[in-house]
Parts: structure tokens; sequence; C-alpha cells
């Protein structure tokens, strides 16, 4: 793979390393920073996180990132928690978000069957095609780890059910997001990165 010039938004997540070993193993390696000149130069930008949306919502604005995301024109991904805080709001704490795709994230309805969080391996079914899906079958397998989710919409690329239809991967122009952990999935999710380094 050519050389790229990655920019991981330092949102405080605990599967920073892990991205970066993710990253390192397609022979990229990964800025972290919440510098604004460096993430408006990068060639590629990564949010990832895990935890609160209010909390992630917390850092960006402190970091001023606040009014830097949403106009970035390079190829940009969310994971996880970093995929939540690109949508309108969260009903966690209430949390007033970025708003680069519409939606709100809602709490998951508990159940024997449907424990939450949402933690563990989960199926992902397309809704349209994408680069980002290239080599990647309908039914592969991601990790999920997370409480609250984004219901289906037109920018939804992919859904995953978990007691109800949710958006496993959302796209818009050059924004996209994992609500998996792509760097905890295996061969398809070090596929996903790969096809996410390719634009």
């Amino acid at each position: 793979m050519s050389a790229r010039n990655i920019a991981i938004i330092d949102g405080g997540g605990a599967n920073i390393a892990s991205l970066k070993f993710a990253l390192a193993r397609l022979g990229c390696d990964a800025e972290l920073t919440v510098d604004a000149e460096t993430i408006m130069a990068a060639s590629h930008v990564i949010l990832p996180g895990v935890g609160a949306a209010a909390d992630s919502m917390q850092r960006l604005t402190q970091a001023g990132l606040v009014d830097v995301i949403p106009v970035l024109r390079q190829p940009f991904l969310g994971i996880c928690l970093g995929m939540q805080p690109l949508f309108e709001a969260s009903e966690e704490d209430d949390a007033a978000c970025l708003g680069v795709f519409p939606g709100t994230a809602r709490l998951f309805d508990s159940a024997p069957d449907h424990p939450v969080p949402h933690m563990g391996w989960n199926r992902i079914r397309r809704t349209r095609d994408s680069d980002l899906l290239d080599g990647i079958p309908d039914g592969s397998h991601f990790y999920f780890v997370h409480s609250y989710a984004l219901d289906v919409t037109t920018d939804t690329l992919a859904i995953a059910d978990y007691g109800r239809d949710f958006t496993a991967i959302v796209e818009r122009a050059n924004f996209s997001a994992a609500q998996f952990h792509p760097e905890r999935s295996g061969a398809f999710g070090a596929r996903l990165l790969k096809n996410f380094l390719q634009r």
C-alpha cells in the first residue's frame, strides 16, 4: 500500500493501540493527535472511541474540533463510539453531537436474549454497494461493544440485528463510520480498513 498520512483523533479511547497495530499490519503508520492543522492536512482521518457520547463530545469541544470535523474533505472513518458523535444527538446524557449524519443514537431495549451492552460477534448485511465493502461478503461477522445504536437511514451502508435492526456502517460523501471494531474483527475487519485506506 502506498504511503498514507493518517491522523487518528485522540479521543481517549482504550482501543487506540489495537487500531495502530491493525494499521501497522497494513503497512501504515498513523499519528495520534488533536491538532486541527495536522488533522486537516492528513490524507485520511480516523475517529475511534470507547465510552460515552457526552464525554466524547466534551473532548472534541476542548480540542477545538467541533467545527473542524464536519468540514473535512478527506476520507474519514468513525469507529464504535467514534461513529455516534457524527450524528445529530445521542440519548446518552442527551448529548448534542456534530450533525454530519441525521439521527439520534438510542439505547437498546434489554431482553434475556439481548443483554445490554451488545457485546460480541454479529453479522452485517449490506443495504447498498460501496468500495468500503469490497471483498466483504454479506453475513460477515464483526466484533461489537455498545449500548446505543443508530436507526437505519438512507445513509446506512450495512445493518445488523440485535433485537432491532440498527446501522452497522454508515456512509455519506467522504464520511463513513462503523459501529463495530474493525481492528478487532479479524480478516474482514482488516479488509474494511484496507478498503478505507485505498480511497
